[in-house]
């Protein structure tokens, strides 16, 4: 188990940041796990998590927008993802740019959906960062400060 843990101690920072690129909440959980126990640090970990997580959404609005008839061949095998996709930023606007990092499923589709329509590349890649950083402090420090109240508890 100690070998484990040194390597995910090791390794961790690369793990989540390629974990990130793609989504990243439950590297970033299990970062902030370790982050607990002395094993990695949870300020690291936040700024990893909340970079990536950032530069992934910001490369999917970025290709979608720029590659729409590529992209709209690989889009017909998740059309009720799409149109749930649509309803939430129509119901929320700006606001779902913030709600995807949450939602399982939606999380790399927001970025996709809204590249394929006409959203402003700055403007999306303003609220990315405010809601990637959002998104990695509520995560890593939940679950940091969780655990550790979970350790204080079990004994």
């Amino acid at each position: 188990m100690e070998d484990i843990l040194t390597s995910l101690s090791t390794y961790g920072y690369i793990i989540l940041a390629l974990y990130s690129f793609g989504g990243g909440m439950v590297a970033l959980i299990g970062a902030g796990i370790l982050s607990s126990i002395g094993k990695m640090d949870i300020s690291t970990s936040i700024f990893v998590a909340s970079l990536f997580n950032f530069i992934g959404d910001s490369v999917l609005f970025y290709l979608s927008q720029t590659n729409k008839k590529e992209v709209m061949g690989y889009m017909h095998k998740h059309k009720r993802k799409i149109a749930y996709t649509n309803l939430l930023m129509r119901k929320y606007g700006w606001l779902a740019v913030f709600l995807q990092k949450y939602i399982y499923g939606v999380k790399t589709l927001v970025p996709i959906v809204m590249g394929l329509t006409k959203y402003d590349f700055r403007k999306f890649v303003t609220l990315n960062l405010f809601a990637s950083i959002v998104w990695g402090l509520v995560v890593g420090l939940v679950s940091f400060y969780f655990s550790t109240a979970v350790r204080a508890w079990m004994g």
